[in-house]
């Protein structure tokens, strides 16, 4: 608030002007305390109604307000010493070591009392404003009004009893005479069951006397004068009950049918505890009620204080400032001299050591002895650079020269220091990334170092596309070094071949048994089909599933085979439309539902292949989209092929509306993976290997609106080099084949 406060005529000239405290504002500031404290007055003296506690955040407002105008002012006071005393002092600079010390402290001293302050007035105002509250005079309300809730549910129980009682003595009244034995039982009967202490049936006849019918008095209560004539008529004109006031009782009277004007008055003993209970809880009301009138007086006085103390303590702060300013200012005055001295050359500066063993001390012996360093490390640092700058340039020469990524890191904040050409190319970097940080950069290599081994393969994404490097890690005092090379191409051959492998021995294990199998089901319907009884289908059912299941197993062991002993391929130029066509048509016809369309530049475009793989790679994939197709179960399902041709480049594009990719995208063309429950995983294993070998790249992608988008990409330039005379089933012979298949399906 008052950082940099000196007067703009301490400056050296040319310098900025700072900002300066004048008088006016020093008269400002008292002006604006003056009246945050008139204003607090008034806006305490008009709040609201006396007897009532003034809102916590209104106080705190106020308390808040008027320390901070106390404590400007104490600070600005501080200030006027502060600058005093330091046009005494040595060091120059217009005072501002002491000003900023006062600044220092006061802040120190004044952010906590001004925090304490805020927090302790709100929690002590809350805290009473929850006693003083709606909320807990209700509380004491409701407490005092307990006893007379529990009288009123005892005239409610009452008056459900006689109610009741009424329609009893009602129904026994119609067989039986009210002057009988009989009826004099049944209304025992009643009072005792329904806990009664007195009944009374009287009858109110044309002149408005009261005529006893017939009562149980066991308290021998006199029982006249307890029905009113106001109650009556209260009964008349229709109320179910009237409830009958009587020490120690509680009485109501409610109609009797049994001729014109009859009653019944009913009572209970209540006890004397309820009435001394509700006299004590009036007391303990009465008493809260006069508290809450010294609410306001002790809220006010409360903060008062909490002002005054947190003021003494900003003002003790001030003078402790000032104490020490005065103490600071002179060991620090020699060593600015001596700092002086050391800016314009003069490295033999020393300051005169003290006795004190404080940190101005301490700060003495350590300037001595940087100035008696100086000169050493000056020429120490000019041969090190000398050296280093050496060593960086053959570093620099033996890494460009190696085909190996490397990579040196800072030990501190892992930044990049030095990278070769070789790293920036396998980690496909346009610009040496030297001074980022290794995270940013690439945060699986930062991951690798805060492992305890010193190699580990790595997956990286180099634009767009995963690569796998074993990476070694090399620890020196400056830092790690990181080495790796690209065993992406590695990996993929070793599991290839691993994968083949399995898939020969498969094919070997589970080919040989499987023809004596199917036979041995054949010659079983062939003998005893005629001999089973023609309504059992047991029989039939049975071989049928044994000859059906042995010819799903054999076409997977014939995949496994093609995977395992792909034929090398026969080169020569075909017309990729023909191709498509043969692959779109197959399947149109074994799905109708599905709409089949084939797209393709004009002229159509030619591909030097191997006919057969590369119709077996389509139909592959055309056979996966139907299939997403149908597992999609949409209305109307479409799989689109389009053929296109550049300069150097010939792309095969099929899309489908099918279900979309599975999340393990990234591994459908592995060998045995598969998301389909019949699926044996060698289908896009099979495709992948032909689109290799024809010098090709498959990739996957979403297409709008749902879907999958499967393109092979060929290089044209390598696959013309090889193209072959040999002979290649002709077109006639893929038509023949077509036409089989199709009378097949």
């Amino acid at each position: 608030m008052f950082a940099g406060v000196t007067s703009s005529s301490s400056l050296p000239p040319g310098a900025g002007r700072r900002f300066g405290v004048t008088p006016a504002l020093e008269s400002m500031v008292l002006a604006t305390a003056v009246a945050v404290a008139l204003g607090s007055y008034f806006a305490l003296r008009g709040e609201g109604d006396p007897g009532r506690l003034i809102e916590p955040p209104l106080v705190a407002s106020l308390l808040v307000a008027n320390l901070v105008a106390g404590i400007a002012l104490m600070m600005l006071l501080g200030r006027r010493i502060a600058l005093s005393r330091a046009a005494r002092s040595p060091v120059g600079a217009g005072g501002r070591l002491h000003v900023r010390l006062v600044l220092l402290f006061s802040l120190v001293a004044a952010v906590p009392a001004l925090l304490v302050t805020i927090f302790a007035s709100l929690l002590f105002q809350y805290g009473v404003q929850f006693w003083y509250s709606d909320r807990a005079r209700g509380m004491f309300e409701n407490a005092a009004s307990i006893a007379q809730e529990s009288y009123r549910q005892e005239v409610d129980r009452v008056s459900r009893a006689a109610i009741v009682m009424a329609g009893d003595l009602a129904d026994y009244l119609r067989d039986t005479p009210i002057d009988s034995e009989k009826f004099q039982v049944g209304l025992v009967k009643q009072v005792y069951y329904r806990n009664l202490s007195e009944v009374l049936i009287v009858q109110r006849g044309e002149d408005g006397e009261l005529r006893t019918l017939a009562f149980v008095n066991p308290y021998e209560v006199d029982l006249k004068g307890f029905i009113k004539p106001d109650m009556l008529q209260r009964l008349d004109a229709g109320a179910s009950a009237v409830v009958v006031r009587v020490a120690n009782r509680t009485g109501t009277v409610t109609k009797l049918d049994y001729g014109p004007r009859t009653y019944l008055y009913t009572a209970r003993v209540i006890d004397e505890s309820v009435e001394t209970q509700m006299n004590r809880g009036n007391a303990v009301l009465g008493d809260y009620r006069q508290l809450i009138a010294r609410a306001r007086s002790l809220q006010l006085r409360f903060n008062a204080a909490l002002l005054i103390v947190s003021l003494l303590i900003v003002g003790v702060a001030v003078w402790i400032a000032l104490t020490v300013a005065d103490r600071l200012v002179r060991p620090v005055g020699e060593l600015v001299d001596a700092a002086r001295r050391v800016e314009g050359g003069d490295l033999s500066a020393r300051v005169p050591e003290t006795l004190e063993r404080d940190e101005i001390g301490t700060l003495s012996t350590a300037f001595n002895s940087m100035t008696a360093r100086l000169v050493a490390q000056n020429t120490a640092l000019v041969t090190a650079n000398a050296q280093l700058d050496s060593r960086r340039a053959l570093i620099e020469a033996v890494m460009s020269g190696v085909s190996a990524g490397v990579i040196s890191i800072d030990a501190k904040d892992r930044t990049i220091r030095l990278i070769n050409s070789s790293a920036q190319t396998l980690m496909g970097l346009a610009e040496p990334p030297v001074g980022l940080k290794l995270h940013d950069v690439a945060p699986e290599l930062d991951a690798l170092l805060d492992q305890p081994g010193r190699e580990a393969a790595v997956q990286l994404n180099v634009q767009g596309e995963m690569r796998t490097f074993a990476a070694r890690i090399a620890r020196d005092g400056s830092g790690p070094i990181i080495t790796f090379d690209d065993i992406t191409q590695q990996l993929t051959d070793q599991r290839r071949a691993a994968w083949a492998d399995v898939a020969r021995r498969i094919a070997h294990e589970i080919k040989n048994p499987l023809t004596p199998i199917q036979l041995a089901a054949e010659r079983l319907q062939r003998r005893y089909g005629s001999k089973i009884d023609a309504g059992d289908t047991t029989f039939a059912r049975l071989t049928d599933t044994i000859v059906r299941q042995v010819g799903d197993l054999r076409r997977m062991v014939d995949e496994f085979s093609s995977f395992a002993r792909m034929p090398k391929p026969v080169f020569r130029e075909e017309s990729l439309v023909d191709i498509a066509r043969q692959t779109m048509f197959l399947h149109e016809v074994a799905h109708p539902g599905i709409r089949f369309v084939l797209d393709h530049d004009d002229p159509a475009p030619s591909l030097v292949c191997d006919r057969r793989q590369l119709g077996q790679a389509l139909t592959n994939i055309v056979k996966n989209a139907v299939e997403a197709v149908e597992e999609a179960d949409a209305s109307e399902g479409s799989i689109t092929m389009t053929l296109s041709q550049a300069v150097d480049r010939v792309t095969i594009a099929v899309a489908d509306t099918g279900v979309g990719l599975p999340l393990e995208r990234d591994r459908i063309v592995e060998p045995y993976m598969t998301t389909r429950a019949r699926g044996t995983g060698l289908g896009l294993a099979i495709v992948k290997k032909i689109v290799e070998e024809h010098f090709g790249a498959m990739t996957f992608a979403d297409r709008p609106g749902g879907g999958t988008i499967v393109t092979l990409s060929f290089d044209t330039v390598p696959l013309a080099a090889l193209a072959s005379d040999d002979h290649l089933p002709s077109h006639d012979d893929d038509r023949t084949i077509a036409a089989l298949t199709r009378n097949r399906i």
